[in-house]
């Protein structure tokens, strides 16, 4: 017999459990997100760990309170806003006189521009990709809701 999705309340165990592994997700998907340029991992891996975050949270304390934290409209400006950061990169990398996504112009020594440019990508899609599995989260789960 399933129960209720508004009994959740008194689940405690996975209450404090979320409460004590979400923060730690949190942290696993900064760091996939920032150490993606030296080792596994990136804004696709970081995005999703971080929206799996979101979904825990949602799915755990449920769906009024994880818009509290990330509202609906936060999560569909984030996608086109992470869209925007990857191609102003390659826009950049244009007028400075180079190929789309090029980087080593985006610094006075081309080392530099590489490792500014895949962190600035990096992120872009990482808060597409986060903002995206968030917002299809919250059009789901809002078909559940009475």
């Amino acid at each position: 017999m399933m129960d209720h999705p508004m009994r959740m309340h008194e689940k405690i165990v996975l209450r404090v459990a979320a409460k004590f592994y979400i923060p730690m997700i949190l942290l696993f998907a900064l760091y996939v997100q920032f150490h993606g340029d030296f080792g596994p991992g990136g804004g696709f891996q970081a995005g999703v760990i971080l929206a799996a975050a979101y979904v825990l949270y949602g799915l755990i304390f449920g769906l009024d309170a994880v818009q509290k934290v990330l509202p609906p409209s936060v999560a569909e400006a984030g996608s086109a806003l992470g869209f925007l950061l990857y191609a102003s990169v390659g826009i950049v990398s244009m007028i400075r006189g180079a190929n789309f996504l090029d980087y080593d112009v985006l610094a006075e020594h081309a080392s530099h521009g590489q490792h500014y440019g895949i962190l600035l990508v990096e992120l872009g899609v990482g808060i597409t990709v986060a903002s995206t599995m968030a917002a299809m989260f919250y059009a789901l789960a809002g078909r559940w809701k009475e």
